[in-house]
Formats: structure tokens, C-alpha cells, sequence
């Protein structure tokens, strides 16, 4: 099998198929995504996230922030597990989804753990990471604040984030109060999107 033009192990299919059912099992009692893009589930959704791992293919210690359906979080956990290294610590304040991500990283043999709370008290209990990740979650401004306790405590992490056709209107008004070093990675699923991967993060303002 072959992601985004990567060949992945049987056994990592076998973990992405049984997410992919576990996916459509609970998303029809818990709203995980837009429902509009269900049926669409492996490339809008399985293979967008995967690039984000695809782009740092070395076993990291990563923070995904606002996990919700798994992604990029869980894809990338089951990634790891290929690896037999590194780990993901997934940070999703709804209960509900939280279950729901346990119940994935168990059956699917993934290198993580959920933490149920609000972002802002996920470095007390995911206090180092190595990278950050976080999809359609908020503006670019938003989730330099989250990220700085990370960078207080690691000098060199980066950030690994997932964004729209909007992307250069939020690099300008983060640009106001951060400074950083900026790849932008086009996507190779969604022809409008970027991952916008960025590291040397620091304040100015």
C-alpha cells in the first residue's frame, strides 16, 4: 500500500484499515468531522494527515493539538509504530472524542496517549515535545500562544501545522508578534492547502 507515493508496511495498512473502521463506527454517533467529508475518508483525511508525518519521518515526540477525529494525531501514532519509537501525545478536551481516541491508539497498536483538557493545560501534563502538529483547529496567531511553553523547554522544536488558501493573511498577522523560520510544504492532497512547517520560534512582541 502506498500513502501520498510512500509504500507503508502490511501491518501499518492493517492499522490504518481497522482505524478507518473504527472511524466510521463512532462517526455515526459522534460528529468527528464535516459530515459532507466522510465518505471521503482517505484522502481528505487519512492521507492529508500523513503528510504531516511524511514530512518528519524520524521518531519524534510529538503534541498534537485538538486531536478530534484522529487526525493528524493518530495517523501519525500508527506511523510510529512502524518505527518502534517515538510517541504522540494527543490533547482533546471533549470526552467524547478523548474515548473515541483511546479506544483508536489501543486497537491500532499506536504510540500515544489522550489528554483530556483544554489546550491551554496540556504542557502541565505533556510538558516536552519535540514537534507540534494541529489541523483546522484555529489562526496561526492562536496556536504560536499554545506553542510557546514547547519552545520555551526546547530550543528546537517545530511546528507542523495544516492550512487553507488563507494561510498568507495569518503568517502577517502572526509576523506582528513572532518571529520564526518558515517552509511551506504544499499539499499533495488538497491543491489549496499548505502545511506551513516553522521552527526558531520566538516573541517580539
Amino acid at each position: 500500500m502506498e500513502l501520498n507515493g510512500v509504500r507503508v508496511s502490511r501491518e501499518t495498512q492493517e492499522r490504518l484499515q481497522h482505524f478507518a473502521q473504527l472511524f466510521q463506527k463512532w462517526a455515526k454517533t459522534i460528529n468527528l468531522v464535516a459530515p459532507s467529508t466522510v465518505d471521503d475518508l482517505w484522502r481528505r483525511h487519512i492521507a492529508d494527515s500523513a503528510q504531516i508525518f511524511q514530512l518528519h519521518p524520524v521518531p519524534s515526540h510529538w503534541v498534537d493539538l485538538g486531536s478530534g477525529g484522529g487526525f493528524p494525531g493518530v495517523i501519525t501514532a500508527i506511523l510510529l509504530a512502524e518505527t518502534g519509537a517515538g510517541h504522540v501525545d494527543l490533547i482533546e478536551s471533549n470526552q467524547k472524542k478523548a474515548a473515541f481516541l483511546r479506544v483508536c491508539l489501543r486497537e491500532c497498536e499506536a504510540r500515544g496517549a489522550v489528554h483530556a483538557v483544554r489546550i491551554e493545560n496540556a504542557p502541565t501534563v505533556a510538558q516536552h515535545c519535540d514537534a507540534i502538529s494541529a489541523r483546522a483547529l484555529a489562526e496561526l496567531e492562536l496556536l504560536l500562544d499554545y506553542a510557546a511553553p514547547w519552545r520555551e523547554r526546547n530550543e528546537n522544536l517545530r511546528l507542523f501545522l495544516h492550512k487553507g488558501r488563507d494561510y498568507e493573511r495569518e503568517l502577517e498577522k502572526a509576523r506582528g508578534r513572532w518571529e520564526f523560520d518558515l517552509v511551506k510544504h504544499r499539499s499533495v492532497v488538497e491543491q489549496d492547502s499548505v502545511i506551513l512547517e516553522l521552527s526558531r520560534l520566538r516573541c517580539v512582541n
